[in-house]
């Protein structure tokens, strides 16, 4: 499934010979397959007019395929075409501003030396003052190692970068909390959990990101020992919270229960794992784990730790095989995988009233209309399908909570708190098979979410 998007979005500026020619542009960029968003007069000059025209590609190639069309228009030429994502990221994502305004010596003389001795001479007598005192009660830091980025793999902390920009910009954005991208030139265990522990002082919790399966499991169960803040390994949690958020909302709509279900994990990385864990704990019938060899299988020897124990803990009726054979009736397939997996007569073998999670990203497991041929439900992790399931609507939230407790661990209470907030977000009469889920700028959803948090974490802390 291709369809335009605002990812592969250009600006064209485009010469014409005459105003007549805009209808023409425009429908040649609709009949490559493109899609027109924006155009704008520049500059009208007697006989002839510039014009910046906005469209959405598919991809890279495509956006060539685009200039190329308004190009052998006549009377028309592109002069320039600029990649507006590209743009956008210029000079990053992300900036520091100071919270205090520096006018006068006074304000140097307490903001810094002399009078900031005195505020770090307290911190020495009380180490936990520094979550009143500095920018640690408010501050996340966003940890990777490039391992795992996104569906592009192994791509290293430097391609990492814009993505845990990106994150510290949503944290921002939908929680107010300031958060900083620290992306490691090291795929050590022992020097990632070292690096971490040495720079935790510095903030209230700490968001792993993109660090690949088994070790993302070692490091942050590790750290979490470690540690006096959170950690929180969004792949694994922020994905698991939001999936049971949608579970939950979808089950309503098809009127089944959690404990009658069975259920699909296509691909059983961080993700998968950490979902299968999340909906065993909540009393989920079955589950099926499916990797590339079939269905898991705990005498299988190539397994690690934490699949092994999935595999053991799940597939009550020891079913063995492949895909086929893990989705036959079914109720639920939750796709955390790659795209195209999933066939129609994959699709054919499910129950009745059946729901279809298919998360890979960008393009999922099966062509989401396809999908909603056989089943009643269908959410993906795009923004230009119904039902996106998206770890912003946890992770703001979560740490918003979990920094205004001054909570120091994460537990799975948690992440089941912050999953019924989400879920309860939709109203009973807003429920329907296209709506299980808020939408990413819901303005109820971080409050909701931080509120749930706050309320488990309390109750949770040592006193």
């Amino acid at each position: 499934m291709s369809i335009p998007s605002a990812s592969y979005s250009v600006t064209m500026r485009v010469a014409l010979d005459g105003a007549s020619q805009i209808g023409f542009i425009a429908s040649a960029v609709s009949d490559a397959g493109g899609l027109v968003t924006a155009l704008d007069v520049v500059e009208p000059i007697a006989g002839r007019m510039i014009v910046d025209m906005t469209c959405n590609a598919i991809d890279d190639g495509h956006a060539e395929v685009l200039k190329a069309a308004v190009d052998a228009v006549e009377g028309a030429h592109v002069q320039a075409i600029s990649d507006r994502t590209f743009l956008l990221h210029l000079g990053g994502t992300i900036s520091v501003e100071p919270k205090i305004a520096l006018k006068t010596r006074d304000d140097l003389s307490m903001a810094y030396t002399p009078g900031v001795a005195r505020i770090s001479m307290a911190i020495a007598k009380d180490p936990s003052a520094a979550r009143k005192l500095t920018i640690k009660r408010n501050t996340v830091a966003v940890v990777t190692d490039g391992s795992a980025v996104l569906g592009l793999g192994n791509i290293g902390p430097e391609a990492a970068l814009p993505v845990m920009e990106g994150k510290a910009l949503l944290f921002k954005r939908f929680a107010g909390i300031d958060a900083w991208p620290v992306c490691l030139a090291t795929q050590d265990v022992d020097e990632i959990v070292r690096i971490v522990q040495c720079i935790a002082p510095v903030y209230g919790g700490i968001n792993l990101e993109d660090i690949s399966a088994p070790r993302c499991f070692e490091i942050e169960s590790r750290l979490r020992d470690l540690l006096d803040i959170p950690v929180f390994h969004d792949d694994q949690h922020g994905t698991a919270t939001v999936v049971y958020a949608a579970l939950l909302n979808a089950l309503r709509v098809v009127g089944k229960e959690m404990k009658d279900i069975r259920v699909v994990v296509l691909g059983v990385g961080a993700a998968g794992v950490a979902i299968s864990k999340l909906l065993l704990a909540e009393g989920v019938g079955d589950i099926i784990g499916v990797n590339r060899r079939g269905i898991l299988s705990e005498d299988d020897p190539r397994l690690d730790e934490p699949r092994r124990w999935l595999a053991a803990h799940t597939n009550k009726g020891k079913r063995t095989g492949d895909l086929a054979d893990a989705m036959t009736g079914a109720d639920v397939l939750i796709g955390v995988s790659g795209p195209n997996l999933v066939t129609e007569e994959h699709l054919k073998l499910l129950a009745p009233d059946s729901i279809v999670f298919a998360l890979a990203n960008p393009e999922p497991e099966v062509d989401p209309v396809l999908a909603r041929k056989y089943a009643a439900i269908v959410a993906t992790g795009r923004s230009d399908e119904p039902n996106q399931i998206n770890n912003v609507l946890a992770f703001p939230g979560i740490f918003r909570g979990l920094l205004d407790v001054r909570a120091t661990r994460i537990t799975e209470e948690i992440e089941i708190a912050a999953g019924r907030a989400i879920a309860d977000v939709v109203k009973p009469s807003e429920l329907s098979a296209n709506y299980i889920v808020p939408t990413v700028f819901n303005p109820n959803v971080v409050s909701a979410v931080a509120a749930a948090v706050e309320r488990v974490a309390r109750a949770s802390q040592p006193d």
